[in-house]
């Protein structure tokens, strides 16, 4: 990243610290700024008072679960424009519904997440250069990237 402009700010929402601690390391050594939150009422302060570019959101998290913080968010002056990647271990279909109608940027599926995956959907999202497609990451046997449905 070019140290002369400010790091792009991303909230980690996940309750298992090993994972999270992975997946902040990995994007501060990208230039990221990352925040940690360790279950819903602590990401939905933590969202609220940093702002970020991009929310990486896993669904089973204790307390308020993610489909419910996506919720607060978009209902929010704060939260309705940030963007949010759900990064889960629930496959789509397993998830609450509805949650590409509250805008999301995609879905990932943790299993199917392989060393700097998840960095280049995160750079996908907050460095798109003209990108119209959505990034999910959600793969039985082999990688690929869906689209939204129109």
């Amino acid at each position: 990243m070019d140290p002369s402009k400010p790091s792009l700010k991303v909230v980690i929402v996940e309750d298992n610290a090993s994972l999270a601690d992975i997946y902040k390391t990995r994007l501060e050594i990208l230039g990221y700024k990352c925040f940690v939150a360790y279950d819903g009422i602590m990401a939905l302060r933590l969202i609220e008072i940093e702002i970020p570019d991009l929310v990486l959101l896993d669904l089973m998290v204790p307390k308020i679960a993610g489909d419910e913080i996506l919720a607060t968010m978009r209902a929010s002056d704060w939260g309705k424009n940030i963007k949010v990647l759900i990064v889960s271990n629930l496959n789509e279909a397993d998830a609450p519904a509805g949650l590409r109608d509250k805008g999301i940027e995609g879905y990932a599926v943790k299993a199917n997440l392989t060393n700097d995956q998840l960095d280049q959907l995160v750079d996908r999202i907050l460095k798109p250069e003209g990108q119209t497609e959505d990034v999910s990451l959600e793969a039985s046997d082999s990688t690929q990237v869906q689209t939204p449905a129109i």
